[in-house]
């Protein structure tokens, strides 16, 4: 009998050493493809959410880069597992087209307060009295933004296929602005290089940015340039306007982890994180500058990152051990 319990005793602590295993790492045997866009300031957010993945213990895999139309389908049809970049509203219609709630996981929010519109130098804003985007309707005042000679304001804009091209073409017809402004589309990244050279050697710049994005800490809002207003008539206009009653032309927006919702229904501790890490957006601007400033190959993101999670272990520890509870 004795002989008997002891092998209970033993195997029962057996089966309690591997439960206690499992439960420290979830993830254990499952890979895991991330997905990011081609945008590399967007690699830092998407890097965070995969190492913590790994301390689950999922197997994951280097992020590949995508569009974003191509990033949702991907995701939705379980060729990728998760994006950290899914826009409200920016990106709603991509969300919906390809299968929206059906057959995605989203749950909590990453990061909150990223704000975007059109923005002009603060020089040229004072002399000439612009603060509205409807202004450059007069030829003269859309000329002094005209780089290539058309006589027509050169408006840095969106990648193609980006959500913000959409709004920003909208904006173009929605005001009459198509005869005196051009959007000029491209590499976005050369294309704000370019912009900020024309500032500093003293031209006038039209652009359209967002936040988070390392441009905004180098030519600041409200020091060297200025967000302009659109028409008051503007379409949607109640769903644009700040609190403050400023109408940017663009919603603030938060930005989320969309995840493979047969994944995240087979893993719950990966449903868990995705749905309760955030990362503050002020934090996003300072890594974006250690890019610009040129920390920007791989391996400087991740020094990045494994700073960040270092430096926020507190935090981190929680989320952690709320995702292996859930897997329970």
């Amino acid at each position: 009998m004795k002989q008997i319990t002891k092998g209970l005793t033993l195997s029962a602590l057996l089966l309690s050493s591997l439960a206690m295993a499992s439960t420290a790492l979830p993830g254990e045997g499952v890979k895991v493809q991330p997905l990011q866009s081609s945008l590399p300031e967007e690699a830092f957010q998407s890097l965070l959410v995969s190492k913590l993945m790994t301390r689950l213990g999922y197997e994951v895999q280097p992020a590949q880069e995508v569009d974003y139309n191509v990033a949702y389908a991907s995701v939705a049809q379980g060729d990728g597992t998760f994006l950290a970049f899914n826009w409200i509203p920016l990106q709603d219609d991509k969300y919906e087209q390809a299968g929206g709630d059906k057959v995605f996981f989203r749950q909590g929010t990453y990061v909150a307060g990223a704000a975007q519109g059109y923005l002009i130098d603060k020089q040229t804003a004072t002399q000439y009295g612009i603060t509205n985007l409807g202004q450059l309707k007069d030829p003269k005042l859309a000329a002094l933004f005209d780089g290539d000679g058309d006589g027509k304001a050169d408006l840095v804009g969106c990648n193609p296929g980006w959500g913000c091209e959409g709004a920003i073409n909208q904006h173009l017809d929605e005001f009459g602005l198509t005869p005196t402004v051009s959007h000029k589309q491209g590499n976005y990244a050369a294309l704000v290089a370019d912009t900020l050279a024309r500032y500093q050697s003293g031209k006038p710049v039209l652009y359209y940015t967002w936040t988070p994005y390392w441009l905004s800490s180098e030519l600041v809002p409200g020091r060297d340039v200025v967000w302009l207003e659109v028409p008051a008539d503007a379409r949607g206009a109640d769903q644009t306007r700040l609190p403050n009653g400023k109408n940017y032309g663009f919603a603030v927006n938060t930005m989320h982890i969309v995840a493979n919702k047969a994944f995240t229904d087979a893993n719950p501790a990966a449903a868990k994180l995705f749905s309760i890490v955030k990362l503050p957006l002020n934090d996003i601007n300072i890594q974006n500058g250690l890019m610009n400033k040129g920390q920007n190959k791989p391996a400087d993101v991740e020094r990045h990152a494994d700073a960040w999670l270092k430096g926020h272990q507190a935090q981190v520890e929680d989320w952690l051990t709320q995702a292996r509870a859930a897997a329970q």
